[in-house]
């Protein structure tokens, strides 16, 4: 069951309560019968390791991270431009 929290308008008394998804929430104030509003907290969430970042899962440019897939592409460039300097001495050779 969700615990939530609330605090009275007008004399400030503030608690938690245990509460079903399918309870009404509190209105009054259980010392004073003044106004309930309900308190929302921020919720403590850490997202660790990679794929929760907007660069994580992007090729192209900006910043690539470390281990990321440029290492990738660099080989592939190197094996490409060998290859076609291969081609360029076979095609003088022949000549």
């Amino acid at each position: 069951m969700p615990t939530y929290s609330y605090a009275c308008t007008e004399c400030g008394n503030a608690f938690d309560i245990q509460q079903s998804f399918s309870d009404d929430s509190l209105t009054t104030c259980p010392k004073c019968e003044g106004k309930l509003r309900k308190l929302f907290n921020s919720v403590g969430v850490v997202f660790k390791g990679s794929g929760f970042y907007r660069t994580d899962s992007r090729s192209g440019s900006g910043s690539v991270p470390s281990g990321g897939s440029s290492s990738g592409g660099e080989s592939s460039s190197k094996s490409e431009s060998s290859a076609s300097s291969k081609s360029e001495t076979s095609s003088t050779a022949a000549s």
